[in-house]
């Protein structure tokens, strides 16, 4: 059977795939995110929210929060005829980071979800992708009534280098948040490639 760009449910035989990582802090919004962006039906793994696991996250200023991710999301997305992106959207908590170095295996760069009334929690998702030497694109989702700084005091309090990608986005709306994973992938291909091994 033919696949068209018209079609999303088959990837062209053409295409690159690339794996990308969806990681942030518990409650960021990165399944969100995933459902978004992803052109097929995403696989996620919620589970309700116990009163067990309120003694391990934190759940302040996070009301409504009912249901949490508990291995991972994972989605697709063509970006081009010839680039297609496969998402996998970590858990955020630090219990799960033994999964999240499993799933940056053969991943090409992450793309790290901050929420401003929580700068500090993304430190960890940054810290992963640099000690993997990955590169990553920080995309703030932007939640309503959540303070909103400029891009300059953001890099300061994320200690961000200005090689690093920083743009805003709604992970709730299709074409903002794709720009995050257009940002990721054009820095991920301006990269010098890496020389063959002899």
């Amino acid at each position: 059977m033919d696949s068209s760009s018209s079609d999303r449910r088959y990837v062209p035989d053409r295409a690159r795939s690339v794996k990308v990582l969806v990681l942030g802090p518990f409650a960021v919004g990165k399944t969100t995110f995933v459902g978004t962006v992803s052109e097929i039906r995403p696989m996620r793994t919620e589970e309700r929210m116990t009163r067990a696991g309120e003694l391990v996250d934190d759940l302040g200023g996070l009301r409504g929060k009912v249901t949490t991710t508990v291995a991972m999301d994972f989605g697709r997305v063509t970006l081009a005829d010839d680039i297609v992106l496969y998402l996998f959207g970590a858990p955020g908590q630090p219990r799960f980071h033994r999964m999240v170095h499993s799933l940056m295996e053969g991943a090409l760069g992450g793309l790290v979800l901050v929420d401003t009334r929580r700068i500090d929690e993304s430190f960890d998702s940054i810290d992963l992708l640099e000690s993997a030497g990955l590169p990553y694109t920080v995309a703030v989702n932007h939640f309503d009534g959540a303070p909103r700084y400029d891009d300059a005091a953001l890099r300061d309090a994320l200690t961000m280098t200005d090689d690093r990608p920083l743009v805003w986005l709604d992970a709730r709306t299709r074409e903002s948040a794709k720009q995050g994973l257009i940002s990721l992938v054009t820095d991920i291909l301006s990269r010098p490639r890496p020389e063959p091994a002899r």
